[in-house]
């Protein structure tokens, strides 16, 4: 469908004014029907890579971003969503410089999952988010991680949250919430 839509909207490209004539053109230069084409290809684009999490799931696995809105507080104590954003920049430059971590997280689509954990963080502390990432048991199968890597990694978000300068009793309560997802991740 979405090669159909790719060729349609290129083949529209390509007729050129006659296309064009009967569609009044965006102040962007786009006719209303070349941006219906965009606007579908994203949403199908969108849903796609929704199905694509969906089937990449483990049913039996627990939610890995439980929504707690009496932290929306603690939230603040990060600094919102973009304090989550700048927190995740520090946290994965330590991930990658720890040669503890750095394996797991060096040849990963950083970008990604910087993202997912802002999501993560963010739904778990009460936010207006939505996770879009797969369930920490699925996500982390094949990793090989042993309680070690786990347990590193909880210090370098530390360090990280630190940094940030989050408050101690809201570190407290964000890891309270992560803490129990050890047993979906640590698989060696």
């Amino acid at each position: 469908m979405k090669t159909l839509l790719s060729i349609t909207f290129a083949l529209l490209l390509a007729a050129g004014p006659l296309a064009a004539q009967d569609n009044t053109l965006a102040a962007d230069g786009i006719s209303a029907e070349e941006q219906a084409l965009l606007d579908e290809e994203a949403r199908l684009d969108a849903q796609e890579a929704a199905n694509e999490t969906a089937a990449m799931n483990d049913p039996t696995a627990p939610n890995p971003a439980p929504a707690h809105p009496e932290l929306r507080p603690v939230l603040e104590d990060f600094g919102g969503e973009a304090g989550l954003t700048a927190l995740m920049e520090t946290f994965m430059a330590g991930l990658i410089a720890d040669p503890r971590t750095g394996p797991f997280f060096a040849n990963s689509d950083q970008v990604r999952v910087k993202r997912q954990l802002v999501e993560q963080f963010c739904v778990i502390l009460g936010g207006d988010c939505t996770y879009t990432g797969r369930d920490m048991k699925s996500s982390h199968r094949d990793m090989q991680i042993g309680r070690g890597d786990f347990n590193a990694l909880v210090e370098v978000l530390q360090v990280a949250m630190n940094e940030h300068d989050v408050p101690f009793a809201a570190q407290n309560k964000l890891l309270a919430k992560l803490a129990p997802m050890h047993r979906e991740i640590v698989n060696k």
